[in-house]
C-alpha cells in the first residue's frame, strides 16, 4: 500500500534490495580476503584492533565492532599470542631483583639474555642487544649503542631502569657518570615503575619468542633486531600512541627520558 501510495512499483522496490545488498556482500567478501591476507602475512600476532589500523592505512574505515565481527565470527581468524596476565601482586621490600626466569630466551637449551631501550616519548626501541651472560658490560654495550644511534646530547638524558646489579655495578653507574647521563630506578618489587618496559617485553615474548625457536646466535640477533627496529617502530600500531606507530608519533623534544631493561 505504501509503495501504491508514492507511486513506486514493488518490483523495482525489491530489485533495488537485491542489487544492493549483493554489492554490500561483494564488498565484504574483498574486505575479508584483505583481513585474511593481512592476517597470515603477520603471522597471526594481530587482533581486531591493529587490524582496524593495517586496514585503516589501505583506506578501508570500519569500526571496531565490525572487524571483530568479521575477524573472529566469519573468518574464525583470532590472535595467535597469548593472553595478558590478569592483575599482579606486589612482591615483599626484600624483593630487589625482577622474575628474570620469564625474561629468557633460549638457543638449543642455552640462554640468551636481552638488554634494550627504549624512548619514553614515542616508545619507540632506540638500542636493543643480546649476551650469554646479564653483566654491567651488556648493559654499558647497550647504551652506548644508544647513545650513537639517537646523536643526542647525553647530558639531558634521564635513564630510568629498574635495580639489577648490573645497573647498580660500579662500572655501569660510573660510564652514565662519564657520559653525564642522569639515572633513575624503580622502588624494589614494582615493575609498574617501569611499566613501558614490561609492556615491551611482554609483546616480544608474545609476538616473537613463544612463536619460534632459535637454533643460532645469528638467527636469534637478526629476529629480534627485525622485530625491534622494523616491526614495532616503523609498523606495529601502538595503543599508547593512539595506534600510530612509534616514528610515526616521533617529534622533537628538549629533553629524553629512557627506560632500560635487562631481561
Amino acid at each position: 500500500m505504501l509503495l501504491r501510495r508514492i507511486g513506486i512499483c514493488p518490483n523495482a522496490y525489491y530489485q533495488y534490495l537485491k542489487h544492493a545488498k549483493s554489492e554490500y556482500h561483494q564488498t565484504k567478501q574483498r574486505v575479508c580476503a584483505r583481513i585474511k591476507q593481512i592476517y597470515h602475512e603477520l603471522g597471526g600476532i594481530v587482533g581486531h584492533r591493529s587490524m582496524k589500523v593495517f586496514l585503516a592505512r589501505e583506506n578501508i574505515f570500519l569500526s571496531k565492532t565490525t572487524v571483530h565481527k568479521y575477524m573472529n565470527q566469519d573468518l574464525k581468524l583470532h590472535c595467535v599470542c597469548r593472553k595478558r596476565r590478569s592483575g599482579y601482586k606486589k612482591g615483599h621490600a626484600h624483593k630487589i631483583f625482577p622474575n628474570l626466569l620469564q625474561q629468557k630466551f633460549l638457543i638449543n637449551g642455552s640462554i640468551r639474555f636481552n638488554c634494550t631501550i627504549i624512548d619514553l616519548y614515542d616508545c619507540s626501541v632506540v638500542a636493543s642487544e643480546n649476551g650469554k651472560y646479564i653483566t654491567s658490560e651488556l648493559a654499558i654495550r647497550t647504551l652506548n649503542k644508544a647513545i650513537h644511534a639517537s646523536k643526542c646530547d647525553s647530558t639531558q638524558l634521564i635513564l630510568h631502569s629498574d635495580q639489577g646489579s648490573q645497573f647498580t655495578s660500579l662500572e655501569f653507574t660510573n660510564y652514565c657518570s662519564s657520559q653525564s647521563i642522569t639515572q633513575s630506578m624503580s622502588r624494589a618489587g614494582c615493575p609498574y615503575d617501569n611499566a613501558p618496559m614490561e609492556h615491551y617485553y611482554n609483546t616480544l615474548k608474545a609476538e616473537l619468542v613463544n612463536q619460534y625457536n632459535f637454533q643460532t646466535d645469528e638467527e636469534l640477533n637478526r629476529a629480534i633486531q627485525e622485530f625491534a627496529y622494523l616491526w614495532y617502530n616503523q609498523i606495529r600500531p601502538y595503543s599508547f600512541n593512539q595506534y600510530m606507530t612509534p616514528f610515526e608519533k616521533r617529534f622533537h623534544t628538549p629533553i629524553r627520558q629512557w627506560c632500560y631493561k635487562d631481561a
